[in-house]
């Protein structure tokens, strides 16, 4: 697949972003990539008030520029820095979970190759408990992202264990708590009955027990939420700038009201919209949402890749 994986476990293929060695190009295409932004979301609302400008230019006209329609512009440079600070602010919380959502699964990667690794090297000296091992192992990653989404329909675990066990996974309460008693019982099983070296089950444990505090770690992410008030009075104050906004231009740039409406909106609309989507990096829902297939799918192939290639030097 020819996927990247930085220290931190972070899978980069097919992402549509370009490489940093060329960065002219990446510049151009992040500049156009309205697909991966937040302007498709935000188009509307961008409208909305660029028409509500329109209307209180024509009202305006109609009333040959009254006196009462014009509002200075020194309180909006204020409000304007004020709210943009919050947008900010809001959009850096929102990132600090994307960062350890991203984190989270880093070690989600780094711990199911470090689990693979002692089932293979260490496990039973038989193929079919090795194999079974590292298919629960990558069922474990798969497991992981769809309850993170809600999903039940498990195509890939179904693959890798086959359809009775895919219906129990799918039937379990969560999801990934069963995988990981399935894969500490196998090792149970080779520790009791297979002669698996105690120090290695125990090192196996280990690996487990972290796995689970990285899911624990994304479940917090994804069921904690930043506070509704925070979203709601950001917004709040956001309509009431923009609404209030062309009274102030009308008298500065007249007909152009609209359009300069439209150049405020835009930024601190998509602002808004980052901000509430980087709060959710696990849900396809959202923009930019953090590319689990792609990591799942590297986790899965690099576990079946180190098993092909022990049994092949044991062969």
């Amino acid at each position: 697949m020819g996927s990247r994986t930085s220290e931190d476990g972070r899978a980069g293929s097919r992402l549509p972003i370009t490489s940093s060695l060329d960065p002219v190009n990446d510049f151009w295409r992040s500049a156009y990539a309205f697909r991966a932004a937040a302007p498709p979301i935000v188009f509307w609302r961008v409208f909305i008030f660029g028409a509500y400008a329109f209307l209180v230019c024509g009202n305006d006209w109609v009333g040959h520029h009254h006196a009462l329609l014009e509002v200075g512009l020194a309180p909006y440079e204020v409000a304007g820095a004020a709210l943009g600070l919050l947008l900010v602010l809001r959009t850096n919380a929102g990132y600090d979970r994307w960062w350890e959502g991203r984190k989270l699964w880093g070690g989600i990667v780094n711990q199911c190759r470090h689990l693979g690794v002692v089932a293979i090297a260490y496990g039973p000296n038989d193929l079919a408990w090795r194999e079974r091992a590292v298919r629960l192992i990558a069922a474990f990653a798969h497991a992981t992202r769809s309850s993170l989404r809600d999903e039940r329909a498990l195509p890939e675990i179904e693959a890798l264990l086959g359809p009775v066990e895919v219906a129990q996974i799918a039937a379990a309460r969560h999801m990934p708590g069963y995988v990981a008693l399935l894969i500490a019982d196998h090792l149970r099983s080779a520790c009791d009955q297979s002669g698996m070296d105690r120090f290695a089950f125990l090192e196996a444990d280990r690996d487990l027990t972290s796995l689970l505090d990285h899911v624990g770690g994304c479940e917090r992410i994804r069921k904690t939420p930043l506070p509704r008030a925070y979203a709601i009075q950001i917004r709040q104050f956001l309509i009431l700038f923009l609404a209030t906004l062309p009274f102030a231009l009308l008298k500065k740039v007249e007909w152009l009201t609209p359009l300069v409406t439209v150049l405020v909106a835009y930024p601190l609309l998509s602002l808004d919209e980052i901000g509430n989507c980087l709060q959710a990096p696990f849900s396809t829902r959202t923009l930019n949402h953090l590319p689990l297939d792609d990591i799942c799918r590297t986790i899965e192939e690099d576990l079946l890749a180190m098993l092909s290639a022990r049994s092949a030097a044991l062969a």
